[in-house]
Protein backbone atom coordinates (compact mmCIF):
# COMPACT_ATOMS: atom_id res chain seq x y z
CA UNK A 1 0.00 0.00 0.00
CA UNK A 2 1.60 3.53 -1.14
CA UNK A 3 2.95 5.48 2.18
CA UNK A 4 0.37 8.64 2.70
CA UNK A 5 3.12 10.86 2.92
CA UNK A 6 3.50 9.98 -1.28
CA UNK A 7 -0.42 10.43 -1.89
CA UNK A 8 0.46 14.19 -0.03
CA UNK A 9 3.08 14.67 -2.31
CA UNK A 10 1.52 13.59 -5.48
CA UNK A 11 -1.84 15.39 -5.22
CA UNK A 12 -0.22 18.67 -4.29
CA UNK A 13 2.34 18.47 -6.78
CA UNK A 14 -0.44 18.42 -9.16
CA UNK A 15 -2.49 20.86 -7.87
CA UNK A 16 0.61 23.66 -7.46
CA UNK A 17 1.60 22.38 -10.67
CA UNK A 18 -1.74 23.48 -12.25
CA UNK A 19 -2.04 26.55 -10.67
CA UNK A 20 1.25 27.50 -11.99
CA UNK A 21 0.68 26.66 -15.06
CA UNK A 22 -2.22 29.11 -15.07
CA UNK A 23 -0.29 32.28 -14.51
CA UNK A 24 1.49 32.37 -17.12
CA UNK A 25 -0.27 30.22 -20.05
CA UNK A 26 -1.87 33.42 -20.84
CA UNK A 27 0.76 35.37 -21.67
CA UNK A 28 1.64 33.37 -24.43
CA UNK A 29 -2.08 32.39 -25.88
CA UNK A 30 -3.03 36.33 -25.11
CA UNK A 31 -2.77 37.06 -28.92
CA UNK A 32 -5.48 34.10 -29.71
CA UNK A 33 -7.68 35.13 -26.66
CA UNK A 34 -8.18 38.67 -27.82
CA UNK A 35 -8.25 38.13 -31.38
CA UNK A 36 -11.01 35.48 -30.17
CA UNK A 37 -13.22 37.55 -28.16
CA UNK A 38 -12.83 40.35 -30.83
CA UNK A 39 -10.84 42.93 -28.86
CA UNK A 40 -8.00 44.90 -30.43
CA UNK A 41 -4.63 44.29 -27.89
CA UNK A 42 -3.30 47.64 -28.51
CA UNK A 43 -6.30 49.99 -27.58
CA UNK A 44 -7.39 48.02 -24.60
CA UNK A 45 -4.54 48.10 -22.15
CA UNK A 46 -6.55 47.55 -18.98
CA UNK A 47 -8.06 44.53 -20.19
CA UNK A 48 -4.33 43.06 -21.54
CA UNK A 49 -3.01 44.32 -17.75
CA UNK A 50 -5.98 42.81 -15.65
CA UNK A 51 -5.53 39.37 -17.56
CA UNK A 52 -1.80 39.34 -17.27
CA UNK A 53 -1.84 40.19 -13.49
CA UNK A 54 -5.23 40.04 -11.70
CA UNK A 55 -4.50 36.44 -11.14
CA UNK A 56 -1.28 36.93 -9.21
CA UNK A 57 -3.06 40.05 -7.73
CA UNK A 58 -5.60 38.35 -6.03
CA UNK A 59 -3.41 34.75 -5.22
CA UNK A 60 -0.90 37.42 -3.62
CA UNK A 61 -3.34 39.06 -1.73
CA UNK A 62 -4.94 36.23 -0.09
CA UNK A 63 -2.64 33.89 0.67
CA UNK A 64 -1.31 34.90 4.29
CA UNK A 65 -5.47 34.87 5.14
CA UNK A 66 -5.84 31.59 3.67
CA UNK A 67 -2.66 30.41 5.40
CA UNK A 68 -3.79 31.60 8.87
CA UNK A 69 -7.53 30.15 8.08
CA UNK A 70 -6.13 27.06 7.33
CA UNK A 71 -4.20 26.51 10.20
CA UNK A 72 -7.67 27.54 12.16
CA UNK A 73 -9.46 24.79 10.64
CA UNK A 74 -7.48 22.53 8.32
CA UNK A 75 -4.81 22.81 5.95
CA UNK A 76 -6.36 19.45 3.98
CA UNK A 77 -9.99 21.04 4.28
CA UNK A 78 -9.27 24.38 2.36
CA UNK A 79 -6.30 22.94 -0.02
CA UNK A 80 -9.57 20.73 -0.98
CA UNK A 81 -11.62 23.94 -1.62
CA UNK A 82 -9.17 25.12 -3.24
CA UNK A 83 -8.70 22.67 -6.23
CA UNK A 84 -12.56 22.71 -6.76
CA UNK A 85 -12.75 26.44 -7.00
CA UNK A 86 -9.80 26.42 -9.71
CA UNK A 87 -11.92 24.24 -11.50
CA UNK A 88 -15.04 25.78 -11.37
CA UNK A 89 -12.92 28.81 -12.52
CA UNK A 90 -11.24 26.88 -15.52
CA UNK A 91 -14.99 25.58 -16.30
CA UNK A 92 -16.16 29.19 -16.66
CA UNK A 93 -13.34 30.50 -18.76
CA UNK A 94 -13.86 28.06 -21.26
CA UNK A 95 -17.16 28.45 -21.19
CA UNK A 96 -17.07 32.46 -21.73
CA UNK A 97 -20.00 33.30 -23.50
CA UNK A 98 -19.73 36.85 -25.19
CA UNK A 99 -17.20 38.63 -27.14
CA UNK A 100 -15.86 42.66 -26.80
CA UNK A 101 -15.74 44.43 -23.42
CA UNK A 102 -18.23 41.91 -22.29
CA UNK A 103 -16.02 38.92 -23.19
CA UNK A 104 -12.82 40.35 -22.03
CA UNK A 105 -14.70 41.82 -18.16
CA UNK A 106 -15.75 38.16 -17.72
CA UNK A 107 -12.96 36.36 -18.49
CA UNK A 108 -11.16 38.82 -15.72
CA UNK A 109 -14.20 37.69 -13.03
CA UNK A 110 -12.97 34.24 -14.29
CA UNK A 111 -9.77 34.42 -13.61
CA UNK A 112 -10.42 36.00 -10.35
CA UNK A 113 -12.17 33.24 -9.56
CA UNK A 114 -9.62 31.01 -10.54
CA UNK A 115 -7.43 32.86 -8.60
CA UNK A 116 -9.29 32.48 -5.36
CA UNK A 117 -8.83 29.00 -6.34
CA UNK A 118 -4.98 28.71 -6.77
CA UNK A 119 -4.33 31.13 -3.32
CA UNK A 120 -6.01 28.00 -1.21
CA UNK A 121 -3.72 25.70 -3.22
CA UNK A 122 -0.21 27.47 -3.28
CA UNK A 123 -1.02 28.34 0.88
CA UNK A 124 -1.19 24.72 1.96
CA UNK A 125 0.59 22.65 -0.87
CA UNK A 126 4.29 23.16 1.05
CA UNK A 127 2.84 23.06 4.54
CA UNK A 128 0.80 19.41 3.74
CA UNK A 129 3.97 17.87 2.27
CA UNK A 130 5.78 19.74 5.86
CA UNK A 131 3.20 17.72 8.28
CA UNK A 132 3.61 14.88 5.83
CA UNK A 133 7.04 13.87 5.92
CA UNK A 134 9.55 13.36 8.26
CA UNK A 135 12.44 16.10 8.80
CA UNK A 136 15.41 14.48 6.82
CA UNK A 137 13.15 13.42 3.89
CA UNK A 138 11.58 17.14 3.86
CA UNK A 139 14.01 18.32 1.36
CA UNK A 140 13.76 16.33 -1.78
CA UNK A 141 10.15 16.34 -1.52
CA UNK A 142 10.01 20.26 -1.60
CA UNK A 143 12.33 19.87 -4.32
CA UNK A 144 9.46 17.87 -5.90
CA UNK A 145 7.00 20.29 -5.37
CA UNK A 146 9.06 23.30 -6.06
CA UNK A 147 9.75 22.27 -9.69
CA UNK A 148 5.77 22.24 -10.18
CA UNK A 149 5.82 25.71 -8.94
CA UNK A 150 8.52 27.39 -11.03
CA UNK A 151 8.76 24.76 -13.85
CA UNK A 152 4.26 25.04 -14.11
CA UNK A 153 4.95 28.57 -14.92
CA UNK A 154 7.61 27.70 -17.67
CA UNK A 155 5.24 25.17 -19.05
CA UNK A 156 2.71 27.44 -19.11
CA UNK A 157 4.38 29.08 -22.04
CA UNK A 158 4.83 26.09 -24.62
CA UNK A 159 1.19 24.36 -23.27
CA UNK A 160 -0.37 28.15 -23.76
CA UNK A 161 1.61 28.26 -27.40
CA UNK A 162 0.72 25.09 -28.59
CA UNK A 163 -3.69 24.97 -27.55
CA UNK A 164 -3.49 28.84 -29.15
CA UNK A 165 -2.78 27.80 -32.31
CA UNK A 166 -5.95 25.27 -32.05
CA UNK A 167 -8.45 27.76 -29.79
CA UNK A 168 -8.13 29.77 -27.27
CA UNK A 169 -10.56 27.73 -25.23
CA UNK A 170 -8.57 25.08 -24.91
CA UNK A 171 -5.76 27.04 -22.58
CA UNK A 172 -8.52 27.54 -20.09
CA UNK A 173 -9.98 23.70 -21.11
CA UNK A 174 -6.96 21.77 -20.27
CA UNK A 175 -6.99 22.60 -16.16
CA UNK A 176 -10.64 21.22 -16.35
CA UNK A 177 -10.29 17.16 -16.47
CA UNK A 178 -6.98 17.95 -13.61
CA UNK A 179 -9.19 19.52 -11.96
CA UNK A 180 -12.11 17.70 -11.23
CA UNK A 181 -9.52 14.50 -10.81
CA UNK A 182 -7.74 16.35 -8.53
CA UNK A 183 -10.64 17.48 -6.22
CA UNK A 184 -12.05 13.81 -5.84
CA UNK A 185 -8.33 13.07 -5.27
CA UNK A 186 -8.18 15.25 -2.56
CA UNK A 187 -11.54 14.90 -0.27
CA UNK A 188 -11.02 11.08 -0.73
CA UNK A 189 -7.48 10.33 -0.04
CA UNK A 190 -5.96 14.07 2.14
CA UNK A 191 -6.20 13.55 5.75
CA UNK A 192 -5.14 16.21 8.06
CA UNK A 193 -1.78 15.19 10.24
CA UNK A 194 -1.18 18.31 10.99
CA UNK A 195 -1.56 20.61 14.33
CA UNK A 196 -4.67 22.66 14.17
CA UNK A 197 -5.26 25.55 15.95
CA UNK A 198 -8.74 25.24 16.87
CA UNK A 199 -10.74 27.57 18.87
CA UNK A 200 -8.74 30.45 17.32
CA UNK A 201 -10.43 33.92 16.60
CA UNK A 202 -9.69 35.30 13.60
CA UNK A 203 -7.76 38.50 13.37
CA UNK A 204 -10.25 40.47 11.29
CA UNK A 205 -8.33 43.65 11.23
CA UNK A 206 -4.97 42.33 10.17
CA UNK A 207 -6.65 40.28 7.64
CA UNK A 208 -8.57 43.85 6.31
CA UNK A 209 -5.03 45.64 6.59
CA UNK A 210 -2.63 43.48 4.63
CA UNK A 211 -5.32 42.39 2.17
CA UNK A 212 -6.70 46.25 1.21
CA UNK A 213 -3.25 47.48 1.40
CA UNK A 214 -1.49 44.99 -0.56
CA UNK A 215 -4.26 45.04 -3.46
CA UNK A 216 -3.97 48.69 -3.49
CA UNK A 217 -0.30 48.50 -4.05
CA UNK A 218 -0.22 45.91 -6.70
CA UNK A 219 -3.22 47.29 -8.64
CA UNK A 220 -1.22 51.17 -8.79
CA UNK A 221 1.77 49.15 -10.29
CA UNK A 222 -0.46 47.07 -12.26
CA UNK A 223 -1.96 50.73 -13.85
CA UNK A 224 1.58 52.24 -13.42
CA UNK A 225 2.19 50.63 -16.78
CA UNK A 226 -1.21 52.18 -18.59
CA UNK A 227 -0.64 55.31 -20.91
CA UNK A 228 -1.63 58.39 -17.97
CA UNK A 229 -2.49 61.76 -20.86
CA UNK A 230 0.46 62.68 -22.88
CA UNK A 231 3.47 60.65 -21.01
CA UNK A 232 3.49 56.52 -21.40
CA UNK A 233 2.79 55.62 -18.23
CA UNK A 234 0.85 56.17 -15.73
CA UNK A 235 3.53 56.72 -12.85
CA UNK A 236 2.19 60.40 -12.70
CA UNK A 237 -1.56 59.33 -12.68
CA UNK A 238 -2.91 60.87 -9.38
CA UNK A 239 -4.84 57.65 -9.10
CA UNK A 240 -1.85 55.74 -9.19
CA UNK A 241 -0.34 57.51 -6.47
CA UNK A 242 -2.56 57.76 -4.16
CA UNK A 243 -3.77 54.17 -4.25
CA UNK A 244 0.19 53.67 -3.82
CA UNK A 245 0.63 55.60 -1.35
CA UNK A 246 -2.46 54.25 0.89
CA UNK A 247 -1.33 50.95 0.18
CA UNK A 248 1.90 51.69 1.55
CA UNK A 249 0.33 53.40 4.66
CA UNK A 250 -1.90 50.26 5.46
CA UNK A 251 0.93 48.00 5.19
CA UNK A 252 3.24 50.20 7.02
CA UNK A 253 0.61 50.15 9.48
CA UNK A 254 0.19 46.22 9.68
CA UNK A 255 2.97 45.61 11.94
CA UNK A 256 1.63 47.75 14.35
CA UNK A 257 -1.57 46.01 14.60
CA UNK A 258 -0.45 42.80 14.45
CA UNK A 259 1.72 43.19 17.15
CA UNK A 260 -1.27 44.31 19.57
CA UNK A 261 -3.44 41.69 18.18
CA UNK A 262 -4.29 38.85 20.66
CA UNK A 263 -4.60 36.49 17.73
CA UNK A 264 -2.58 37.86 15.39
CA UNK A 265 -3.02 36.83 11.81
CA UNK A 266 0.62 36.64 11.45
CA UNK A 267 3.02 36.02 14.09
CA UNK A 268 5.60 38.81 13.49
CA UNK A 269 8.04 37.29 16.46
CA UNK A 270 8.92 34.39 13.78
CA UNK A 271 11.20 37.41 11.98
CA UNK A 272 13.64 37.17 14.95
CA UNK A 273 14.05 33.93 13.66
CA UNK A 274 17.46 34.65 11.70
CA UNK A 275 16.39 31.90 9.29
CA UNK A 276 12.87 32.45 8.67
CA UNK A 277 13.48 36.03 8.02
CA UNK A 278 16.26 35.43 5.54
CA UNK A 279 15.01 33.08 4.01
CA UNK A 280 12.20 34.81 3.25
CA UNK A 281 13.80 38.46 2.10
CA UNK A 282 16.09 36.24 -0.45
CA UNK A 283 13.18 34.53 -1.41
CA UNK A 284 11.36 37.94 -2.44
CA UNK A 285 14.79 39.48 -3.82
CA UNK A 286 15.12 36.07 -6.18
CA UNK A 287 11.25 36.57 -7.37
CA UNK A 288 12.20 39.88 -8.20
CA UNK A 289 15.24 39.34 -10.13
CA UNK A 290 13.48 36.26 -11.92
CA UNK A 291 9.99 37.61 -12.56
CA UNK A 292 10.08 39.80 -15.24
CA UNK A 293 13.25 38.20 -16.82
CA UNK A 294 11.15 35.51 -18.48
CA UNK A 295 8.41 37.79 -20.13
CA UNK A 296 11.14 40.02 -21.27
CA UNK A 297 12.86 37.06 -22.75
CA UNK A 298 9.93 36.61 -24.43
CA UNK A 299 9.36 39.57 -25.55
CA UNK A 300 12.42 39.42 -27.32
CA UNK A 301 12.23 36.15 -28.84
CA UNK A 302 8.39 36.89 -29.81
CA UNK A 303 9.22 40.40 -30.92
CA UNK A 304 12.33 40.32 -32.57
CA UNK A 305 14.36 37.08 -32.88
CA UNK A 306 12.03 34.88 -34.26
CA UNK A 307 10.14 37.55 -36.95
CA UNK A 308 14.27 38.46 -37.70
CA UNK A 309 14.84 34.31 -38.24
CA UNK A 310 11.51 34.16 -40.77
CA UNK A 311 8.86 33.16 -38.31
CA UNK A 312 5.45 34.58 -39.05
CA UNK A 313 3.72 36.73 -36.22
CA UNK A 314 1.26 33.70 -35.73
CA UNK A 315 3.46 31.45 -35.10
CA UNK A 316 5.47 33.42 -32.23
CA UNK A 317 3.91 32.69 -29.66
CA UNK A 318 4.16 29.08 -29.91
CA UNK A 319 8.03 28.58 -30.87
CA UNK A 320 8.94 31.63 -27.82
CA UNK A 321 7.70 28.99 -25.93
CA UNK A 322 9.86 25.94 -27.42
CA UNK A 323 12.84 28.25 -27.05
CA UNK A 324 12.35 29.05 -23.80
CA UNK A 325 12.45 25.44 -22.84
CA UNK A 326 16.01 25.46 -21.67
CA UNK A 327 15.10 27.31 -19.06
CA UNK A 328 12.77 24.78 -17.52
CA UNK A 329 14.89 21.95 -18.14
CA UNK A 330 17.55 23.54 -15.87
CA UNK A 331 15.28 24.04 -13.11
CA UNK A 332 13.70 20.38 -13.67
CA UNK A 333 17.04 18.78 -13.23
CA UNK A 334 18.30 21.10 -10.21
CA UNK A 335 14.80 21.23 -8.26
CA UNK A 336 15.06 17.48 -6.45
CA UNK A 337 18.77 17.50 -6.56
CA UNK A 338 18.82 20.45 -4.51
CA UNK A 339 16.21 19.01 -1.89
CA UNK A 340 18.05 16.16 -1.69
CA UNK A 341 21.46 17.79 -0.97
CA UNK A 342 19.68 19.93 1.92
CA UNK A 343 18.45 17.16 3.56
CA UNK A 344 21.80 16.08 3.94
CA UNK A 345 24.20 19.19 3.77
CA UNK A 346 21.88 21.73 4.67
CA UNK A 347 21.03 25.01 2.93
CA UNK A 348 23.48 27.82 2.63
CA UNK A 349 25.74 26.83 0.82
CA UNK A 350 22.99 25.41 -1.79
CA UNK A 351 20.96 28.92 -1.75
CA UNK A 352 24.38 30.91 -2.03
CA UNK A 353 25.55 28.74 -4.89
CA UNK A 354 22.59 29.30 -6.55
CA UNK A 355 21.97 33.13 -6.49
CA UNK A 356 26.00 32.99 -7.51
CA UNK A 357 25.07 30.97 -11.09
CA UNK A 358 21.98 33.01 -11.29
CA UNK A 359 24.02 36.46 -11.56
CA UNK A 360 26.59 34.78 -13.90
CA UNK A 361 23.90 33.90 -15.92
CA UNK A 362 22.33 37.82 -16.19
CA UNK A 363 25.82 38.88 -16.45
CA UNK A 364 26.42 36.26 -19.23
CA UNK A 365 22.77 37.87 -21.22
CA UNK A 366 23.77 41.18 -21.34
CA UNK A 367 26.71 40.29 -24.06
CA UNK A 368 24.35 38.81 -26.76
CA UNK A 369 23.22 40.97 -29.18
CA UNK A 370 19.56 40.65 -30.59
CA UNK A 371 20.32 39.04 -33.90
CA UNK A 372 22.16 35.91 -31.31
CA UNK A 373 22.85 32.41 -32.49
CA UNK A 374 20.73 30.41 -30.51
CA UNK A 375 23.34 27.73 -28.63
CA UNK A 376 24.83 30.59 -26.40
CA UNK A 377 21.80 31.86 -25.58
CA UNK A 378 20.36 28.40 -24.75
CA UNK A 379 23.25 27.46 -22.48
CA UNK A 380 22.71 30.65 -20.91
CA UNK A 381 19.20 29.95 -19.59
CA UNK A 382 19.88 27.28 -18.94
CA UNK A 383 22.18 27.81 -16.42
CA UNK A 384 19.63 30.59 -15.23
CA UNK A 385 17.20 27.91 -14.09
CA UNK A 386 19.85 25.96 -12.87
CA UNK A 387 20.23 28.65 -10.63
CA UNK A 388 17.11 28.90 -9.98
CA UNK A 389 16.56 25.26 -8.90
CA UNK A 390 19.35 25.16 -6.93
CA UNK A 391 18.37 28.17 -4.59
CA UNK A 392 14.77 27.58 -4.53
CA UNK A 393 14.30 24.11 -3.05
CA UNK A 394 16.37 24.80 0.14
CA UNK A 395 15.02 27.96 0.15
CA UNK A 396 11.46 26.71 0.72
CA UNK A 397 13.10 23.74 3.19
CA UNK A 398 14.45 26.78 5.50
CA UNK A 399 11.56 28.78 5.73
CA UNK A 400 9.56 25.17 6.45
CA UNK A 401 11.92 23.68 9.52
CA UNK A 402 12.11 27.42 11.10
CA UNK A 403 8.57 27.54 12.01
CA UNK A 404 6.84 25.58 14.75
CA UNK A 405 4.03 23.02 13.42
CA UNK A 406 0.90 24.55 14.18
CA UNK A 407 1.75 27.54 11.98
CA UNK A 408 3.02 26.42 8.91
CA UNK A 409 0.15 27.37 6.75
CA UNK A 410 0.34 31.00 7.35
CA UNK A 411 4.31 30.50 7.04
CA UNK A 412 3.65 28.93 3.93
CA UNK A 413 1.32 31.96 3.05
CA UNK A 414 3.91 34.35 3.51
CA UNK A 415 6.48 32.67 1.45
CA UNK A 416 4.10 32.53 -1.62
CA UNK A 417 2.72 35.67 -0.96
CA UNK A 418 6.17 37.27 -1.57
CA UNK A 419 7.14 35.35 -4.53
CA UNK A 420 4.12 36.47 -5.85
CA UNK A 421 4.56 39.75 -4.90
CA UNK A 422 8.23 40.06 -6.26
CA UNK A 423 6.90 38.59 -9.69
CA UNK A 424 4.67 41.12 -9.89
CA UNK A 425 6.83 44.24 -8.46
CA UNK A 426 9.54 42.71 -11.13
CA UNK A 427 7.16 43.17 -14.06
CA UNK A 428 6.06 46.33 -13.30
CA UNK A 429 10.05 47.73 -12.77
CA UNK A 430 11.36 45.88 -15.94
CA UNK A 431 8.46 47.41 -17.94
CA UNK A 432 8.99 50.55 -16.73
CA UNK A 433 12.28 50.76 -17.72
CA UNK A 434 11.73 49.38 -21.34
CA UNK A 435 9.06 51.53 -21.85
CA UNK A 436 11.01 54.80 -20.24
CA UNK A 437 13.95 54.12 -23.00
CA UNK A 438 11.74 53.62 -25.71
CA UNK A 439 9.81 56.88 -25.07
CA UNK A 440 13.06 58.93 -25.71
CA UNK A 441 14.92 56.48 -28.48
CA UNK A 442 11.29 55.01 -30.46
CA UNK A 443 11.58 58.47 -32.92
CA UNK A 444 14.92 58.71 -33.89
CA UNK A 445 14.89 54.85 -34.52
CA UNK A 446 12.08 54.92 -36.82
CA UNK A 447 13.29 58.18 -38.81
CA UNK A 448 16.48 56.33 -39.48
CA UNK A 449 14.38 53.24 -40.50
CA UNK A 450 12.53 55.40 -42.82
CA UNK A 451 15.18 57.07 -44.19
CA UNK A 452 16.85 53.59 -44.60
CA UNK A 453 14.22 52.42 -46.58
CA UNK A 454 14.10 55.07 -48.71
CA UNK A 455 10.26 56.19 -47.49
CA UNK A 456 11.17 59.18 -45.49
CA UNK A 457 7.95 61.01 -45.88
CA UNK A 458 6.33 58.10 -43.52
CA UNK A 459 8.40 59.51 -40.56
CA UNK A 460 5.41 61.21 -39.18
CA UNK A 461 2.94 58.20 -39.11
CA UNK A 462 5.68 56.22 -37.04
CA UNK A 463 7.70 58.51 -34.94
CA UNK A 464 4.01 59.08 -33.08
CA UNK A 465 3.82 55.15 -31.65
CA UNK A 466 3.88 55.01 -28.49
CA UNK A 467 6.24 53.05 -26.72
CA UNK A 468 3.63 50.79 -24.89
CA UNK A 469 2.38 49.89 -27.75
CA UNK A 470 5.89 48.93 -29.08
CA UNK A 471 6.17 47.23 -26.25
CA UNK A 472 3.03 45.38 -26.29
CA UNK A 473 2.88 44.86 -29.76
CA UNK A 474 6.10 43.10 -29.52
CA UNK A 475 4.86 41.07 -26.86
CA UNK A 476 1.94 39.76 -28.14
CA UNK A 477 3.97 38.72 -31.20
CA UNK A 478 1.96 41.83 -33.35
CA UNK A 479 3.06 43.73 -36.12
CA UNK A 480 1.26 47.25 -36.38
CA UNK A 481 3.26 48.47 -39.90
CA UNK A 482 -0.13 47.27 -41.41
CA UNK A 483 -2.26 49.49 -38.91
CA UNK A 484 0.06 52.24 -38.95
CA UNK A 485 -0.02 52.23 -42.87
CA UNK A 486 -4.04 52.13 -42.64
CA UNK A 487 -3.66 56.07 -41.44
CA UNK A 488 -1.14 57.17 -44.15
CA UNK A 489 -2.99 59.13 -47.21
CA UNK A 490 -3.84 57.07 -49.91
CA UNK A 491 -2.00 59.13 -51.97
CA UNK A 492 1.20 58.56 -50.35
CA UNK A 493 0.61 55.21 -50.33
CA UNK A 494 0.50 55.26 -53.98
CA UNK A 495 3.70 56.78 -54.28
CA UNK A 496 5.66 54.03 -52.68
CA UNK A 497 6.97 51.20 -54.55
CA UNK A 498 4.90 47.63 -53.44
CA UNK A 499 8.06 46.39 -52.96
CA UNK A 500 8.93 48.66 -50.23
CA UNK A 501 5.36 48.44 -48.57
CA UNK A 502 5.96 44.82 -48.83
CA UNK A 503 9.32 45.41 -46.99
CA UNK A 504 7.59 47.39 -44.40
CA UNK A 505 4.65 45.14 -43.43
CA UNK A 506 6.68 42.00 -43.32
CA UNK A 507 8.69 40.23 -40.78
CA UNK A 508 12.01 42.45 -40.36
CA UNK A 509 11.17 45.77 -40.41
CA UNK A 510 9.89 46.20 -37.46
CA UNK A 511 11.77 43.75 -35.03
CA UNK A 512 15.34 45.74 -37.03
CA UNK A 513 13.49 49.58 -35.74
CA UNK A 514 12.77 48.46 -32.19
CA UNK A 515 15.93 46.23 -31.83
CA UNK A 516 18.66 48.75 -30.47
CA UNK A 517 16.66 51.02 -28.57
CA UNK A 518 14.81 47.32 -27.03
CA UNK A 519 18.12 46.01 -26.00
CA UNK A 520 19.42 49.49 -24.66
CA UNK A 521 17.06 48.88 -22.51
CA UNK A 522 16.85 45.32 -21.72
CA UNK A 523 20.53 44.98 -20.87
CA UNK A 524 19.50 47.81 -17.80
CA UNK A 525 16.89 45.37 -16.50
CA UNK A 526 19.47 42.00 -16.47
CA UNK A 527 22.12 44.70 -14.60
CA UNK A 528 19.52 45.07 -12.05
CA UNK A 529 18.39 41.12 -12.21
CA UNK A 530 22.42 40.70 -11.61
CA UNK A 531 22.31 42.97 -8.73
CA UNK A 532 19.36 41.81 -7.10
CA UNK A 533 20.62 38.76 -7.17
CA UNK A 534 23.89 39.30 -5.39
CA UNK A 535 22.42 41.07 -2.48
CA UNK A 536 19.68 37.92 -2.68
CA UNK A 537 23.40 35.79 -2.18
CA UNK A 538 24.74 37.93 0.62
CA UNK A 539 21.48 37.57 2.78
CA UNK A 540 21.83 33.92 1.98
CA UNK A 541 24.97 34.09 3.71
CA UNK A 542 23.82 35.54 6.86
CA UNK A 543 20.87 33.38 7.35
CA UNK A 544 23.40 31.49 9.80
CA UNK A 545 24.50 27.92 9.80
CA UNK A 546 21.77 25.40 9.15
CA UNK A 547 23.19 22.34 9.07
CA UNK A 548 20.64 19.73 9.63
CA UNK A 549 22.39 19.12 13.21
CA UNK A 550 22.22 22.44 14.17
CA UNK A 551 17.87 23.15 13.34
CA UNK A 552 16.28 24.49 15.69
CA UNK A 553 14.69 21.21 17.59
CA UNK A 554 11.55 24.03 17.67
CA UNK A 555 10.92 23.95 14.03
CA UNK A 556 10.61 20.01 13.96
CA UNK A 557 9.33 18.42 17.03
CA UNK A 558 5.53 17.79 16.98
CA UNK A 559 3.62 19.67 20.18
CA UNK A 560 1.78 17.18 22.29
CA UNK A 561 -2.00 18.35 22.89
CA UNK A 562 -2.42 19.77 25.99
CA UNK A 563 -5.15 19.09 28.32
CA UNK A 564 -7.55 21.90 29.21
CA UNK A 565 -7.43 21.40 32.83
CA UNK A 566 -3.89 20.04 34.10
CA UNK A 567 -4.67 16.61 35.75
CA UNK A 568 -1.65 15.50 38.49
CA UNK A 569 -0.15 11.98 37.29
CA UNK A 570 -1.53 8.79 39.48
CA UNK A 571 0.18 7.46 42.44
CA UNK A 572 1.60 4.09 42.28
CA UNK A 573 0.77 1.95 45.26
CA UNK A 574 3.66 -0.26 46.34
CA UNK A 575 3.48 -3.45 44.62
CA UNK A 576 0.82 -1.86 41.77
CA UNK A 577 1.01 -3.62 38.45
CA UNK A 578 1.73 -0.89 35.57
CA UNK A 579 -0.92 -0.48 33.82
CA UNK A 580 -0.92 -1.14 29.69
CA UNK A 581 -2.61 0.42 27.03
Amino acid sequence: MVEYKWIALSNTTIGVLMASIDTTIVLISLPAIFRGIQIDPLTSFQYLLWLLFGYSVVTSTLLVTFGRISDMFGRVKFYNLGFAIFTVGSTLLYLTPNTGDLGAQELIVFRIIQGVGGAFLFANGAAIITDAFPQNERGRALGINMISVLAGSTIGLVLGGVLATFDWRYVFLVSVPVGIIGTVWSYWKLKETGQIRRNQKLDVWGNVTFGVGLTLVLVAISYGLVPFGTSNTGWGDPWVVGSLAGGLALLAAFPFIELRAPEPMFDLKLFKNRSFAASNLAGLLASIARGGVQIMLIILLQGIWLPLHGYTYASTPFWSGIYILPLLIGFVIMGPISGSLADKHGVKTLTILGMLISAISFLALTFLPYDFSYLPFAITVFFMGIGSGLFASPNVLSIMNSVPAQVRGVASGMRATLQNTGQTISLAIFFTIIIASLTSSLPSAFQSAMATAGVPQLSAYFVNIPATSAVFAAFLGFNPVSSILATVPQSIVNSIPQSTLHYLSGTTFFPNAIAPAFMSALHVTFYIGLAISVLAMLISYFRGDETPSKRAPQAVAQPKPQSPIPVAPPVRRTGEKEATA
